[in-house]
Parts: C-alpha cells; structure tokens; sequence
C-alpha cells in the first residue's frame, strides 16, 4: 500500500466493542478500506485482563494491515501485546516520565492540550505528536472548532506532528486536513456502522486525496 507523505493521513480510534473477537474482525475489515497511519486502542471500561486479551487481538492484524498500534494508556499492556506505541492523555509530566522510559523503543504522543500554554507544555517535552481533542470526543458531525482551532495554530509553527479530532461525519476529515494537520482522528465516523467501516476509510481516502492541502517539503 502507498502512503500518501504529502497530505493529511487518518489515524483510528477503536470503537468500545465489549467483545473481542468482534472487535477485531470490525477493526481488521475497516483497515482493507485504505490507508490508515496509525491506530489507537483505548481501555474504555474494560478491566486490565480483559484489555490485555483486546489489545493482543488488535495489534498483530493492526500492524499487518502497515499501521501503528498505540495503546491507550497502559504501558504493561502496550509492552505485552507488542504494540508499537503508547497514547497517554495526561500532562506534560506524565509524557515527560513516559517518553523517559520507553521512547524510542516506542512511540510515544498524546497530552491534554485544551489551550495553547497546554500545548506548548507538552511540546517541550519532545513527544512523537500531540493530540487534540479527546478520543471520545467525537459528539457532534464536525470537529470541535476549538480543536481545529489548536491544530491550525500547532501545525503552523511546531515541527511536532498533530492529530485532531474529527466528528461523527466522514467529511469531518477535510476540515481537520485543511488546518494544516498532519492527521485526522476517527472513531464513530468509521465505526458507527461497522458494516460500513470499509467504505468510510476508502472514502475518507479519497476525499483527502482530491482535497486536502499538500505539505511542502
């Protein structure tokens, strides 16, 4: 699979399927529909053991499909189920002592960058990107402006990629890409129909294709 360098890539966020079997199957079909950077698998309300089971699932087929699998949160789990990097939704300090500790064996991003002095925290702690949003923050059909609002600025001026959040529409995407960010988050836009996930990320795809923004060089 190509990957397109020059423009706006998708990043997934799991969906919260209590069962993992099916979970994998969803996340594995929704990955044949195109490119996809990376994708982050969260906790949600499941116990550490059980999230252990649905990590293992996802990374391999997650990693054969040509993206990165970040686990959300815990590092024992990220470590066990072999995954290729940690997401972490805390402050500076807690990416500062993770980025210590496992980087550049993994990636490491995230933060809870709400503002700009937020952002700027974080950046000076040198993570692999920062996130905007939240990962279940998809609420409404387009990103929050905020958000793309944020993205706009970081993209600007820090060499650090940025992911932001999308919304609930696919077409979300665009307006994420034309901020100048590096990558879009998706969740309950590829993942509210899973029958559908497939064809969402090949759309995405193609209208990232015909409309985003190229980086220059």
């Amino acid at each position: 699979m190509t990957e397109p360098e020059n423009r706006c890539r998708l990043v997934l966020i799991v969906a919260d399927i209590a069962d993992a079997d099916e979970q994998a199957k969803i996340v594995a079909d929704a990955l044949k529909g195109g490119d996809v950077a990376s994708v982050i698998v969260p906790q949600y309300g499941l116990d550490d053991g059980t999230f252990q089971k649905h990590a293992e699932k996802l990374v391999p087929l997650i990693q054969d499909a040509g993206a990165a699998a970040l686990i959300a949160g815990d590092s024992r789990v990220a470590g066990r189920a072999k995954a290729d990097g940690l997401h972490l939704s805390g402050n500076a300090e807690a990416l500062s002592e993770a980025i210590d500790k496992h980087a550049p064996k993994l990636i490491v991003g995230g933060g809870n960058a709400a503002d700009r002095h937020h952002a700027l925290e974080i950046g000076e702690v040198r993570p692999d990107y920062i996130f905007f949003g939240k990962l279940d923050g998809d609420i409404k059909p387009e990103a929050h402006p905020k958000n793309l609002a944020l993205g706009e600025w970081w993209a600007s001026m820090i060499e650090i990629p940025c992911i932001v959040m999308g919304g609930t529409d696919p077409a979300s995407a665009l307006a994420v890409a034309e901020t100048g960010a590096e990558f879009v988050a998706m969740r309950l836009a590829v993942f509210g129909e899973p029958a559908r996930a497939p064809s969402v990320v090949a759309e995405i795809n193609a209208l990232l294709d015909e409309k985003a923004p190229r980086f220059e060089d």
